[in-house]
């Protein structure tokens, strides 16, 4: 097996593939339509693939972009059967997911690129932001690394609340001062006591607004400037947050972010609630960001680590056990 399998294990994969399943479900049913009783492919297999594709929200420009790979192959094999299409069709979408570059991968138990290692949570209002800070705040601190977590969301007495309260729940510290503080002034603060207390990891909430996209463009960059006053490689990675369960108003929240600031790593949450986990498929090939964790779950370790090779593995494998194959 891959990444999972040699660093999580069996019960992590399981996760993956339970989290998938309304998505699987939906594409593979329309996928084995398209094919049946057809003895090599041809155009009318190819519109009909087109369809499962945007069925499963992988978007009209990712879609294309398979299908138009899949149209190459075919065409320097007239006579290629629909029993290659599936395996053929696995390639393409793993080949349009973006690996992570090696200076930012690490899985909650590796050694982490660097010390303190920063991470810049953004993302709307209600993506489950606060909830994916929370999860990976207890899977960093379960493989016995310290985390420390800044409340910079400062504009929402609600948002501070939120994340004091998986502080005490996973049992982590936290830094925040009183709701219209400086958010730049509370990530300072964080970053400073990271580095005084040898944090291993510190996770900085952000405010979730996008009705003004300048203000939050020059609110974030603040916030850069006063972090780098301390670690000036820092942040490590501005992680966006987004709702798997939108479809493709996650693939505009994506435009919108992307714009207002240099978005390095994605986490797409609530998966497990959904047939249009394609739209991870989407954002990762339009935004050319690599996707780093994906929710597929209510428990704190169904966060996980992202394998563009496992989740492919699971789209295409109703009948997974989690174990090798």
């Amino acid at each position: 097996m891959g990444f999972f399998g040699k660093l999580f294990g069996k019960k992590e994969k399981e996760s993956l593939d339970q989290g998938l399943e309304k998505t699987k479900t939906g594409f593979l049913s329309k996928i084995t339509k398209a094919i049946a009783g057809k003895s090599r492919v041809d155009e009318e297999v190819l519109d009909s693939l087109e369809e499962a594709l945007v069925g499963a929200d992988v978007g009209i420009t990712t879609t294309v972009a398979i299908i138009e790979k899949i149209e190459q192959r075919v065409a320097k094999d007239k006579y290629l059967g629909t029993a290659e299409l599936n395996n053929m069709l696995q390639q393409e979408i793993e080949s349009i997911l973006v690996e992570v570059p090696e200076k930012n991968a690490y899985g909650f138990n590796s050694e982490l690129p660097a010390k303190p290692y920063v991470i810049l949570v953004v993302g709307v209002n209600g993506v489950g932001k606060t909830t994916t800070i929370g999860k990976l705040a207890h899977n960093f601190k379960k493989a016995g690394k310290s985390v420390l977590l800044g409340a910079a969301d400062t504009f929402r007495a609600a948002a501070v609340d939120q994340l004091t309260i998986w502080s005490e729940r996973v049992g982590v510290p936290i830094v925040k001062k009183e709701m219209g503080s400086d958010p730049a002034s509370v990530a300072f603060d964080t970053v400073t006591s990271g580095v005084a207390k040898g944090a291993d990891v510190i996770l900085i909430d952000t405010a979730g607004r996008l009705h003004n996209k300048l203000h939050l463009m020059e609110e974030l960059s603040k916030i850069k400037r006063v972090i780098q006053k301390v670690i000036p490689e820092a942040p490590h990675e501005v992680m966006l947050v987004l709702d798997g369960s939108t479809g493709q108003n996650a693939l505009e929240q994506a435009k919108q972010f992307t714009a207002a600031t240099d978005v390095s790593a994605l986490t797409i949450t609530k998966l497990d609630g959904t047939a249009k986990g394609g739209v991870v498929l989407s954002i990762a090939h339009q935004f050319r960001i690599p996707v780093k964790f994906i929710g597929v779950g209510e428990k704190m370790e169904d966060l996980l680590v992202f394998d563009k090779h496992e989740f492919v593995d699971s789209l295409f494998n109703l009948n997974h056990s989690g174990n090798d194959q």
